[in-house]
């Protein structure tokens, strides 16, 4: 199949190789610019979790290759990118997030990673912040006490393989355990045989559990140092602080899934003293901001998900 290059022109003749699937929740604002810069005859599955509460469908309706699906609201990121996966006639999918801003090149060049390694499951860019530089988080490894330990000290500061988040270098290659879904390329068939998402986890750690699904399969994935996608890290409507404590509650969930008891207890404590020790500091130093995450953070650990 021939992949189309960088649009000069609105061409609506081309065939594309791939179908972005992005999940939006009060997110217009962001995707109205990730849209802007692509081709208007791309293959795009908007997937609305928010109800049609900010009418994202309208971003759409002159894109011939355009999806919207109503998910119902208040679905979770998992259900909501499977409904876009199982709906689709696209053999090869990108993972999309509203505030990412891929281009039509690093989409092609995921894409052919998978097509070309049939043991080859996913293929994730890399995201940079505000500062160009690789975020932590983009991908990672299982969680163990010793990772949990080093994260908690922030030794991955200086060895940036031993904790639990990879902040990868630049065209230094990095083996993963499990990739972040903010722009990542996967095969529909392999993806669905896996499972999907795990939809246990309502946002947050279902990208851990598909690296074990992975890894348990006997099958790769691959974190493209080389492709940096500039990525706003807000392409959310749900606030910071609520989207912390369902980050520490799914992580909670993840790891009493999958170790004893007496060892999540232990993991489980190395987090909170960590994080409550982050959030005191941020509030003496004044950064009531960072104190209020940190806690809340703390609080999904402890305590679970946010009142609905």
């Amino acid at each position: 199949m021939t992949y189309p290059d960088e649009p000069t022109a609105r061409d609506e003749r081309r065939e594309w190789p791939f179908e972005l699937v992005i999940v939006s929740y009060h997110s217009r604002g962001q995707l109205e610019g990730m849209l802007a810069v692509l081709p208007s005859d791309i293959p795009v599955a908007i997937i609305d979790n928010a109800g049609g509460a900010d009418r994202v469908d309208e971003l759409i309706s002159d894109m011939p290759n355009g999806r919207y699906l109503d998910s119902g609201g208040g679905k979770g990121f998992a259900k909501a990118a499977n409904l876009g996966v199982r709906t689709s006639r696209h053999e090869y999918l990108i993972f999309g997030n509203p505030d990412s801003r891929p281009t039509v090149a690093v989409m092609n060049t995921l894409v052919a990673d998978v097509r070309e390694d049939p043991e080859l499951a996913l293929s994730a860019a890399t995201m940079a912040g505000h500062d160009n530089r690789p975020e932590l988080g983009n991908g990672g490894w299982e969680p163990t006490p010793r990772r949990v330990l080093m994260h908690v000290l922030g030794a991955h500061r200086i060895a940036p393989t031993v904790g639990l988040f990879a902040r990868p270098t630049p065209d230094r290659a990095m083996d993963v355990e499990w990739l972040t879904g903010a722009c990542l390329a996967v095969r529909r068939r392999i993806f669905l045989a896996l499972g999907g998402f795990d939809e246990n986890f309502f946002v947050y750690s279902e990208d851990m559990a598909l690296g074990r699904k992975v890894r348990e399969a006997g099958l790769r994935q691959r974190l493209r140092t080389d492709l940096l996608v500039p990525h706003g890290a807000g392409g959310s409507g749900a606030a910071k602080t609520w989207m912390l404590q369902m980050r520490g509650a799914s992580m909670m969930k993840y790891l009493g899934m999958h170790n004893a008891a007496s060892r999540v207890r232990l993991m489980q404590s190395m987090l909170v003293a960590g994080y409550a020790g982050r959030a005191a500091l941020s509030r003496a130093r004044g950064d009531t901001a960072a104190a209020a995450e940190h806690s809340s953070y703390v609080r999904g650990l402890v305590c679970g998900p946010p009142a609905p």
